[in-house]
C-alpha cells in the first residue's frame, strides 16, 4: 500500500504461534522467538538473536505501548510457553515515512527499504518527543494489513503544485506540509484550488486530474479537512511532521 503522512488506517496481523523465551519481565514485557524474519548473514555490527521483546496488554502506558499482543497475556506466559502473538485490528495514523537506499541493516533480512511509523488513534504527534509511534516495514514478511480509512487531500499527490483562491502559488508535500512560493503568511491555502503541475510537468489542457481537483476544493476549506481528519483520527494535525524521506 502507499502509504503517506497524514494517513488513517485500521492495522492488523493474523495470531501467529511463538515460542516465550523469557517470561514477564518488570516493565512488563515478555521475550518470543520471532516467528517472522531470519538473521542477515551480510550484517557484521549487528547481530540479532532472533527474539523480539513485546509489551502485549501490560507495562507500559498505552500512548508508549507497541501494538503487538499475545494470547495468553504475558502475565499466564513462562519461559519455553507457545503463545499466539499478533496485532488486533487498530486504528492508527501515519506520522513518518522513511526510505531508505540501499536497504537499512538491521541484523535481520528482509533489509527494510521503507518504514511507516504510526500513532494509535487518540494520540496526537508531538514535535518535541525524538521518538514516538511505532515503525513497521510494509513490505517485510510479516503478514501486516493496512486498511485505508480516510487520507486527507487525497486528490493531491505529493509535489503537486496549485494556485489558490487568493492568487497563491503552492507546493503540497503533504496534508500538513504546504510551501508558499512567496513564503508569506498564511501558510495554508485558501480554496478552491487549481492544479498547475502534477510529476513536474506543466498542465496544458485541463483534463481529469485538473477536474477532480477543482471539484474536490469547490466547498469547504483547509481547516474543513483537518477537521475531517481529527474527527476519524482523534487527534490534533501538527503544525508540520518532520520531513525524514529519502534517507540513506
Amino acid at each position: 500500500m502507499d502509504l503517506r503522512v497524514g494517513d488513517v488506517v485500521r492495522i492488523s496481523c493474523p495470531f501467529t504461534e511463538a515460542v516465550v523465551t523469557e517470561g514477564q519481565r518488570p516493565d512488563g514485557q515478555v521475550v518470543l522467538r520471532w516467528p517472522w524474519w531470519s538473521l542477515d548473514p551480510d550484517c557484521e555490527w549487528i547481530h540479532w538473536n532472533g527474539e523480539v521483546a513485546v509489551d502485549g496488554d501490560a507495562g507500559q502506558d498505552e500512548q508508549h505501548r507497541g501494538l503487538f499482543r499475545t494470547d495468553p497475556a504475558p502475565h499466564w506466559l513462562t519461559r519455553g510457553d507457545v503463545c499466539r502473538v499478533g496485532i488486533p485490528p487498530t486504528l492508527v495514523h501515519v506520522i513518518d515515512v522513511a526510505r531508505y537506499s540501499p536497504p537499512q541493516e538491521t541484523g535481520r533480512l528482509p533489509r527494510p527499504r521503507r518504514l511507516v511509523v504510526v500513532l494509535p488513534a487518540g494520540h496526537s504527534f508531538d514535535p518535541h518527543l525524538e521518538e514516538q509511534g511505532e515503525s513497521f516495514d510494509p513490505d517485510d514478511d510479516i503478514p501486516l494489513a493496512f486498511d485505508p480509512v480516510f487520507r486527507p487531500y487525497a486528490f493531491l499527490e505529493p509535489g503537486d503544485e496549485v494556485a489558490d483562491d487568493a492568487g497563491r502559488a503552492w507546493r503540497f508535500d503533504g496534508p500538513w506540509d504546504w510551501h508558499p512560493f512567496d513564503d508569506a503568511e498564511p501558510h495554508e491555502p485558501a480554496w478552491p484550488l487549481t492544479l498547475l503541475t502534477r510529476h513536474a510537468r506543466l498542465a496544458g489542457t485541463p483534463g481529469e486530474a485538473e477536474a477532480v481537483v477543482a471539484h474536490a476544493t469547490s466547498t469547504g476549506s483547509h481547516q474543513e479537512e483537518c477537521a475531517r481528519w481529527r474527527a476519524v483520527s482523534r487527534a490534533s494535525p501538527p503544525g508540520s511532521y518532520p520531513r525524514k524521506d529519502n534517507r540513506t
